[in-house]
């Protein structure tokens, strides 16, 4: 099984990119989990939202076969706590998908397309945070979903 997490652009904050690359190695081997950054839209500037959008989603479908499961991170999706999303991941883990693919949006967030691909949809938080900061507690669930299911000490357990 691979894990990956697609975002669109690049993350150019040095230090979430520390924060990230300090996570990535603690997430399990065999999850396979891998942060996927596709280029900007080029001359994005120049397209309307709707387009952008548009063209974002012919770049994330170009990642994903038909039997993968796609997971937004949106802000309309269903919130869990670290405990309940690492039984999610068992959860899906436990189902025969050769890929798990949780998208982050651009600025815009996902086409009509993207939604409708969509397998489910989850949120991080009912605040609002930049793209790149939720790749940093992306990562960071999965290590603590990793924790969790391997029965080490939780906070606060």
């Amino acid at each position: 099984m691979r894990i990956n997490l697609i975002c669109i652009g690049k993350t150019d904050d040095k230090e979430i990119v520390s924060l990230i690359r300090y996570y990535l190695p603690r997430i399990p081997k065999h999850w396979n989990f891998e942060l996927v950054e596709i280029p900007d839209v080029k001359n994005a500037k120049n397209l309307s939202p709707d387009l952008l959008k548009k063209e974002e989603s012919k770049l994330f479908l170009g990642h994903i076969d038909s039997n993968d499961l796609v997971i937004l991170l949106d802000e309309k999706g269903k919130q869990f706590t670290s405990r309940e999303f690492s039984e999610k991941i068992d959860f899906w883990m436990g189902h025969s998908y050769k890929k798990i693919h949780f998208l982050i949006g651009g600025a815009y967030g996902f086409s009509d397309e993207i939604y409708h691909r969509a397998n489910e949809k989850i949120s991080l938080s009912k605040m609002t945070f930049t793209h790149q900061m939720i790749r940093l507690f992306f990562v960071e669930q999965m290590y603590r979903a990793a924790t969790i299911l391997q029965g080490k000490p939780y906070h606060n357990d």
